[in-house]
């Protein structure tokens, strides 16, 4: 999953784009309105997390923009404003969830899952197509009802993507993009490499290869 954040404060920017990519989330930071509505303009993101006190243009202004635009990516406020009409305006304007600072990472990242799950459509806290099944909050993974085993970080952050998206084929490419930041260096084969990884961890059949095309997992049995 690839997070945008949108935030201005140095020392708040550096722990939650810390906190974020242990958690295997890619995250690209940015420090002002502007520059983050350009940012959506030429890059998927699943989902952003908009402070409001920006420079230049106000995150709500930002997050008009965006639903203007008709651009349907999650957006959480994390916000020092506790103001009911400050609340007001950015979920009715279009916030998926309004998160006080200071807030423990912990409950931010449980928000951002419960947020994804809504937009994805599933309800339950584990994700499955009815072969393999991911839990995001302990990055725990099964198939066919046997023993659940740990992932790494890459290896959640590749199933992940597969999971939300079951029958969908994704390129090489956009796996890349969900498992590396701005900065990062991708790795050679490194897809490739993490598809073993998890075969050999939960089974052969769990991953399908479509030649010449990319990698799927199957629509729910």
């Amino acid at each position: 999953m690839r997070v945008l954040l949108v935030e201005d404060d140095p020392m708040i920017g550096e722990a939650i784009e810390g906190a974020l990519k242990d958690a295997s989330y890619a995250a690209d930071w940015v420090k002002d309105g502007q520059t983050a509505l350009t940012t959506l303009g030429y890059q998927h993101y699943d989902l952003v997390l908009l402070d409001l006190g920006l420079p230049g243009k106000d995150g709500l202004d930002v997050l008009t923009r965006i639903r203007a635009g008709d651009n349907p990516v999650p957006v959480v406020i994390i916000t020092a404003r506790d103001g009911l009409d400050d609340r007001l305006r950015g979920l009715d304007g279009g916030a998926d969830d309004y998160v006080l600072k200071p807030f423990e990472m912990a409950e931010l990242l449980a928000r951002m899952r419960a947020v994804l799950r809504r937009k994805g459509g599933h309800a339950a806290p584990i994700l499955s197509n009815g072969v393999v099944s991911l839990d995001p909050a302990t990055k725990e993974a099964g198939a066919h009802g046997g023993p659940t085993v740990r992932l790494s970080n890459r290896e959640f952050s590749l199933l992940q993507a597969l999971l939300v998206r079951p029958g969908a084929i994704l390129s090489r490419s956009e796996l890349e993009d969900r498992i590396y930041g701005w900065g990062e260096e991708v790795e050679s084969n490194a897809v490739e490499f993490l598809i073993h990884a998890l075969r050999r961890k939960l089974g052969s059949d769990v991953i399908k290869n479509v030649r010449g095309v990319g990698w799927m997992v199957s629509k729910n049995a």
